[in-house]
């Protein structure tokens, strides 16, 4: 009798679940009523307002009223939410921060559909590409891709890149009047906005062109243990049980696995591109110049890795250092701060007190209608914690509210502090966070950057923490930054990039060749000055 009630209750939640799916694919794929879309644009402004502490920036409040309600007249008829998306965005994206993204509701799959792939993988969003003269190119890639990098995208199921980045950049915005993040930011992620834009992908028929060839691939999913090669294997050896291990190769071996673990925690290891986020190599003449190439500040103990490759660093009395936050679009204020007290000569301050609309920021954040359950769940349960707090944190000056960060104190340079020259290279896709090092470091004229403007602004972003809000009607999801996170440096005009100190564009001859003119700037330079 048990074992009947599981199994009734069982293929009923999979029955409700399915019908679930049902009834949200049909929500999000219909056509709303004029009223319900008025009502989610005049939410969507209403969440702005209530939550951004820096809407009025770029742009007046005459003039943003004026856009929303421009938006209100234009809806006379009944639309789907990717119709109302593709007017939504546009005009948030007039705000000018960056950092506030406008998504629109995807359909849904059953349980049944999405276990059918979860051991599959599509190596089309595994690849990477750069967008330079109008040309996508493929930068990066595994498997069998590999041999196309430096081959340009011509199409993808008949539609050219340049026809779907036009219309993607229609909804990406900079920071301020920044025009540099356009190219980089949708090139660098266009499976990401390929994948919003088409849904889920059963396949995909792409064409590259490599020099004067051109080369026809078909994605589809494939397992991810599927083996290379299909040579069969003696059934002798197939058949043999395995060597059972000593107790002491046992220990060894989950000795070498538990460093495995450190040091991929240390690197930043990302397992769907086999790529480390932190690396440090040395290059140039005689191999005597460090690189850290840095591609962001989201993952892994980046303390132990600072810690590891500045002490190096003081070993070897490295005289040059090059960090590469090309392509960097950010992360953990921690992080940078972290890296900018070794490089740093004297006592400073990183970041001001964040301007922030609520006492409860953190509370703020998880009180979300685009949270889950369980998250806000988790906010109510803890709220008592939380509140005190962000009270103890918040404070009212010249009638605007702040929230204090440990890294807005006054600081001392790390003991291990880097003493030598120091070249960052910036170009548009280097973003929020890794614009905020780049200030500190121009602005106290501790690095030479080179490359081109970074698509962050100077004057800082607004940041830190997030909220997603969903529409009652359409599921359209707008989310913001809730705090002003910046330097404290400023400079006028406000609302662009930090520019570099050498400009170089890499353009697409340099692509196709292999060619990285930043780099090899730089190696030049340190080669002149000895």
């Amino acid at each position: 009798m048990i074992k009947k009630a599981l199994l009734l209750a069982l293929t009923a939640t999979s029955i409700i679940s399915c019908k679930s799916v049902e009834r949200y694919n049909e929500e999000v794929t219909k056509k709303h009523s004029v009223v319900a879309l008025k009502e989610d644009v005049a939410k969507a402004y209403f969440k702005l307002q209530q939550n951004h502490p820096r809407l009025y920036q770029y742009i007046s409040k005459d003039e943003l009223d004026y856009k929303f309600d421009s938006l209100q007249n234009t809806i006379n008829e009944p639309l789907t939410s990717m119709e109302l998306y593709l007017k939504l965005a546009p005009v948030v994206k007039t705000v000018g921060q960056g950092h506030i993204s406008v998504i629109p509701p995807q359909k849904r799959r059953t349980k049944e559909e999405r276990k059918a792939n979860k051991n599959k993988k599509f190596d089309f969003f595994t690849s990477e590409f750069q967008y330079v003269d109008n040309h996508l190119i493929l930068v990066r890639a595994t498997n069998g891709d590999s041999l196309l990098v430096g081959s340009e995208l011509i199409s993808l199921n008949g539609e050219t890149p340049q026809e779907l980045i036009k219309d993607y950049n229609k909804n990406v915005a900079s920071d301020g009047y920044n025009k540099t993040l356009f190219e980089s930011f949708v090139g660098k992620r266009f499976q990401r906005y390929y994948a919003r834009d088409k849904g889920f992908i059963d396949s995909l028929n792409v064409t590259y062109k490599l020099k004067d060839s051109v080369f026809n691939r078909k994605y589809n999913w494939i397992d991810k243990k599927a083996k290379k090669d299909s040579t069969k294997v003696d059934s002798l050896k197939i058949s043999a049980s395995p060597k059972r291990l000593t107790k002491v190769a046992r220990k060894a071996l989950r000795k070498k696995n538990k460093q495995k673990r450190k040091d991929r925690s240390k690197y930043g290891y990302i397992p769907q591109i086999k790529a480390n986020t932190r690396e440090m190599t040395f290059v140039g003449k005689d191999s005597v110049t460090a690189y850290m190439k840095i591609k962001g500040f989201t993952n892994g103990d980046y303390e132990a890795f600072y810690e590891e490759s500045f002490k190096l660093l003081d070993s070897l009395q490295t005289k040059d250092l090059i960090i590469d936050l090309r392509d960097n679009g950010g992360g953990r204020i921690a992080e940078i701060n972290d890296l900018y007290s070794y490089l740093a000569q004297e006592d400073f301050t990183f970041i001001n007190e964040s301007e922030v609309t609520t006492r409860t920021p953190i509370l703020n954040m998880f009180m979300s209608n685009a949270k889950s359950p369980v998250s806000q769940g988790f906010a109510i349960l803890f709220s008592p914690i939380i509140v005190a707090h962000n009270l103890l944190k918040t404070k009212k000056r010249d009638g605007k509210l702040y929230y204090k960060f440990r890294q807005s104190k006054v600081q001392s340079p790390h003991e291990q502090n880097y003493n030598g020259n120091v070249y960052v290279l910036i170009n548009g896709n280097s973003f929020s966070a890794s614009s905020i090092l780049s200030t500190n470091l121009k602005a106290t004229k501790r690095a030479t950057l080179v490359g081109q403007e970074t698509g962050g602004a100077y004057n800082g972003t607004v940041a830190g923490l997030f909220k997603p809000y969903k529409l009652p009607t359409s599921k359209i999801i707008i989310n913001m930054g809730l705090m002003q996170v910046d330097a404290p440096y400023k400079v006028k005009p406000d609302g662009y990039g930090v520019t570099p100190d050498i400009e170089i564009n890499t353009t697409l001859a340099d692509l196709e060749s292999g060619n990285d003119p930043v780099i090899n700037w730089v190696l030049n330079s340190i080669e002149e000055r000895k």
